[in-house]
């Protein structure tokens, strides 16, 4: 049951040029896990289905499993963004209030008799608030990640020449296409 491989110029890219998966390439990236599952090689994966090589078929098969995990992982954003929510609009009560400031068990005032107001708890609210934004920012991916000065295309090229030669977790020899004869 081979898969055509989609042509160059008919796969889509979204507005920063990679590709878009297409509900047919998720489809063989699930028969691929579905293949792996039952022992397959990757290589054996790659003839069957269509990828181009073996290491293609590997990354096939992470991706499936990274599909598989996308709802369970969004609903955990979903909880964690819940928790933050409350966590911030609490945060907020206590900015918005006025509190008197206490020194040993009595409420302290200026010379003319004016209770004084605590900015600490305030400010305590404040840093709290940071802290909250900051926690919705990294749960979001909002931050600018790092840069790496590392060319992708040419690590994923090398990966697949690994993939050629080294003997992989499927058992199969360099060169070997997993089938006997």
């Amino acid at each position: 049951m081979a898969h055509d491989q989609p042509d160059e110029n008919t796969r889509v890219r979204d507005g920063k040029g990679r590709y878009i998966r297409s509900i047919e390439s998720v489809r063989r990236d699930a028969s691929a896990a579905e293949l792996r599952s039952q022992r397959k090689s990757y290589q054996q994966i790659a003839t069957e289905l269509g990828y181009t090589d073996k290491g293609e078929a590997w990354r096939g098969v992470q991706r499936a499993k990274a599909d598989v995990a996308r709802e369970p992982v969004a609903k955990l954003i979903q909880s964690e963004a819940e928790q933050l929510d409350e966590l911030y609009v609490s945060a907020l009560e206590v900015l918005e209030r006025d509190h008197i400031m206490v020194s040993h068990g009595k409420v302290v005032k200026d010379d003319d008799g004016n209770i004084i107001l605590d900015d600490g708890p305030k400010l305590a609210a404040i840093r709290e608030l940071r802290g909250i934004r900051e926690s919705y920012r990294k749960l979001f991916g909002a931050d600018a990640p790092s840069r790496v000065s590392v060319d992708a295309q040419q690590l994923g090229a090398e990966i697949s020449a690994l993939f050629d030669r080294v003997d992989g977790d499927d058992g199969t020899a360099a060169g070997d296409d997993g089938t006997d004869g």
